[in-house]
């Protein structure tokens, strides 16, 4: 591990113990906290994205104010649903985004999770998949995503204006973009896809899998995976994997409050999620010696350069910046840490 963030899933609800109330509240706390965290040292503020349901939802707005408030912080998505999007508005937005965080963008984006709505993005117009789930929706569109951020032309010119037989790319382009996309893989399967594509890896608190070994071993596998595909397939850079995991070290009364019950009996657990048997990882919540042996003992967050650490964002900006800064201050340095002062992270050489 070389660095880690904080991922929320922007709950919202005026409910009894929240301090995210409104959607307004939800927005410009997760602003607050990426400038707060920004001054701490953590490396990445990313965020969610769920449709129809009390979560934020339309992410490009948000990480542009994130963006344009911090100075070395790196914002993302953990993920875009990619059959909810407009591959060429979608290439346009990120672009911009880009540029303006100066290349501190990681955009995860995949086929999404389960949503509350049935087939919800049909809604938004995009129809005629084969795949109940959309898979293969998300996919085509993914990888047309790709070809415009890579300067393709993806409409044919009017002649009137640029000439005969020409081809127009989408506008603005960064050169950068496609170092900043990453894959939000549930699987090795899709995991390899991500390494022959050239793509950086993003991984998260369950895999579609449970083939009866602890999660961190699976999730480990899968970046072993991953990363002999990436280099199998030809490409030559130092791709980027995260993955996410639910970690409060317990340092006052409040936080053994909220979370030293989950200590006690945490551990991995086996459900279905869209119809997949699936493996789940467990809550890591102790006192920061016990946290660090604990967290040296996860292969996948060992072999990760960059952790995402799931945050109740609900419980208010303070709060959170204080889960961050004991992790910073008690945890992560053991793990071998680098603050956001010491510059980009950069994934481990194949």
């Amino acid at each position: 591990m070389k660095a880690f963030g904080f991922l929320s899933f922007g709950h919202y609800a005026p409910v009894p113990g929240s301090g995210t109330r409104t959607a307004g509240d939800m927005l410009h706390q997760t602003i607050d906290l990426a400038v707060g965290a920004d001054e701490i040292g953590v490396n990445g503020a990313y965020v969610r994205v769920h449709h129809f349901a009390p979560q934020a939802a339309s992410p490009m707005p948000l990480l542009a104010a994130m963006a344009a408030k911090t100075q070395r912080i790196e914002v993302g998505t953990g993920v875009i649903d990619m059959r909810y999007e407009n591959p060429l508005q979608f290439a346009e937005e990120a672009a911009a985004l880009d540029l303006i965080a100066r290349g501190r963008i990681a955009l995860g984006v995949s086929r999404g999770s389960p949503e509350t709505a049935l087939r919800g993005y049909e809604a938004f117009g995009y129809v005629g998949s084969q795949d109940p789930r959309g898979g293969d929706l998300a996919r085509d569109k993914f990888d047309f995503f790709l070809e415009a951020i890579d300067g393709a032309g993806v409409v044919q010119g009017d002649p009137a204006q640029v000439g005969e037989g020409r081809y127009l790319a989408i506008e603005p382009r960064s050169a950068t973009l496609r170092d900043h996309i990453w894959w939000g893989s549930g699987s090795r399967a899709t995991a390899e896809e991500t390494g022959r594509k050239g793509l950086n890896l993003m991984s998260s608190t369950l895999l579609t899998e449970a083939p009866g070994v602890p999660f961190h071993e699976l999730q480990r596998e899968q970046i072993d995976q991953y990363r002999a595909a990436y280099k199998a397939a030809g490409h030559t850079g130092t791709p980027r994997v995260s993955v996410s995991r639910s970690i409060f070290p317990l340092v006052n009364d409040m936080d053994r409050a909220y979370f030293g019950l989950r200590s006690e009996d945490s551990g991995d657990q086996i459900g279905v999620i869209d119809g997949f048997r699936s493996t789940f990882g467990k809550t890591y919540a102790a006192e920061p010696d016990v946290l660090i042996s604990q967290l040296k003992q996860d292969s996948a967050v060992m072999a990760a350069d960059t952790v995402m650490l799931t945050i109740p964002n609900q419980l208010g900006v303070d709060y959170n910046l204080h889960v961050l800064q004991a992790f910073a201050e008690h945890v992560a340095p053991a793990l071998g840490w680098k603050p956001n002062t010491e510059g980009p992270v950069e994934g481990y050489p194949l």
